[in-house]
């Protein structure tokens, strides 16, 4: 054996060492606000405290077979930034640990996340079965995009289960729901949804963007897939745009190969982000949920509010099923729908602009989750492409306003929105 060889085979060991494990060993059971704080992160050499960007594009190796090894699978480790990044890893392994999954897999988006969904576990023939109640966007990609490569898609209320069972099909392949969802907040049961799919060879996919892992954990409840707009919560400030996969690792797989092959994937900076927000997620979720409960006391109160969709009110039809599935005690979420009643002078759609431009403090924007409270009107915003027959079904009425309860204190968000119900 040559010298060359030696050495070339010295240099092609099977793990690269910042690929070994945690540096949190979860098998301690440790909670979860610890793993929030400390989870998925390897330091380097430096001996960094707070986790590192590593704003690069590509990675050096010891040597051609190094090289080749990275590229042909004989050892694992970094090869291009499209493919793994050292600060996307710490915030996927982070967001595993939280969610009680295997692996996770990040994504540029929310939509970059729920487009990989499709696109690794559906073909064409297959039938993908969806709640009515979702954001317009992803009804949006069901219909115009993956129709028309074949995929047949259908829709039932999220909280029937009769009608979940009804619509299954033999060529069904995935269920899809979001619970809570946008913009009425409404509750699936996830645990019905699960034994279903297990009947059937089904994968259940939740999107949890509203509970978060801190209010509820899917994969617990039988799910096969959760799904993260990482832009809301798990930001939490409304300052970057990210996605996220979570399950087994043999389904992740599945999911990275998309986001490979695809170029869907996080940046570095982004993922720092997320993985900063992920500390204070848990905190944060307490303190939107105190506000959001007090806020629905006051809106349902009010005589200008006919319905208030949230299930936090101990009248809500989800309500009991909602506690059972959240495990943060009195945690429901931050997202709420109200309905304005029409004046005599406006009629449903302009009571409910009365109200959003009579706020003042209050942002009026299309995104939540943020610490800032923000207000929109669903119907000429998030669900505005949607027929006027889609939007009927999915409950988006015009008199609807979604409310995201942020952080401020809640004295002066309730003071806001009264400025244009108490005028009406």
């Amino acid at each position: 054996m040559s010298q060359s060889q030696t050495q070339n085979e010295s240099n092609v060991s099977k793990l690269d060492p910042n690929w070994r494990n945690d540096a949190l060993d979860l098998g301690l059971d440790y909670g979860m606000q610890t793993i929030a704080v400390r989870a998925g992160q390897h330091r380097t050499d430096e001996g960094e405290h707070s986790e590192a960007i590593f704003t690069t594009s590509s990675y050096v190796y010891t040597s051609a077979a190094d090289a080749a090894a990275h590229f042909n699978g004989d050892k694992t480790g970094n090869v291009y930034s499209r493919h793994t990044n050292p600060s996307v890893r710490t915030f996927e392994r982070r967001l595993a640990a939280l969610e009680n999954g295997e692996r996770a897999v990040a994504t540029a988006s929310g939509m970059g996340a729920i487009l990989t969904m499709c696109l690794a576990y559906l073909k064409a023939g297959d039938h993908l079965l969806a709640a009515n109640q979702l954001f317009g966007s992803s009804i949006g990609l069901f219909n115009n995009y993956m129709a028309k490569f074949d995929v047949e898609v259908s829709y039932v209320d999220c909280f029937d289960n009769d009608a979940w069972a009804k619509a299954v099909q033999p060529n069904t392949k995935v269920i899809y729901c979001e619970s809570p969802s946008n913009p009425l907040a409404q509750i699936c049961d996830i645990e019905y949804l699960s034994q279903l799919c297990k009947d059937n060879d089904i994968l259940l996919v939740v999107d949890n963007c509203f509970a978060t892992p801190a209010l509820q954990r899917p994969l617990d409840l039988g799910a096969d897939v959760v799904i993260h707009s990482a832009t809301k919560y798990l930001d939490g400030q409304g300052r970057v745009l990210g996605g996220a996969l979570v399950g087994s690792d043999a389904l992740m797989q599945e999911a990275f190969t998309v986001v490979r092959s695809g170029g869907i994937s996080m940046s570095p900076f982004n993922a720092w982000v997320f993985t900063k927000g992920l500390e204070t997620l848990k905190l944060r979720m307490q303190a939107h949920c105190q506000n959001a409960n007090q806020v629905a006391d006051f809106l349902v109160n009010h005589p200008n509010v006919s319905t208030v969709h949230f299930s936090g009110l101990s009248d809500h039809p989800a309500h009991e099923l909602a506690t059972r599935q959240h495990h943060m005690k009195g945690g429901y979420g931050a997202i709420m729908g109200f309905e304005v009643k029409p004046s005599a002078s406006l009629d449903s759609k302009a009571a409910a602009w009365h109200v959003i431009d009579s706020t003042q403090m209050v942002s009026i924007t299309n995104n939540l989750g943020d610490a800032k409270t923000t207000i929109t009107h669903p119907a000429t915003t998030t669900h505005f492409r949607l027929t006027a027959e889609a939007r009927a079904e999915a409950g988006v009425k015009d008199g609807l306003i979604r409310l995201s309860v942020g952080l401020e204190d809640v004295e002066d968000i309730i003071k806001d929105l009264a400025r244009g119900l108490d005028s009406l």
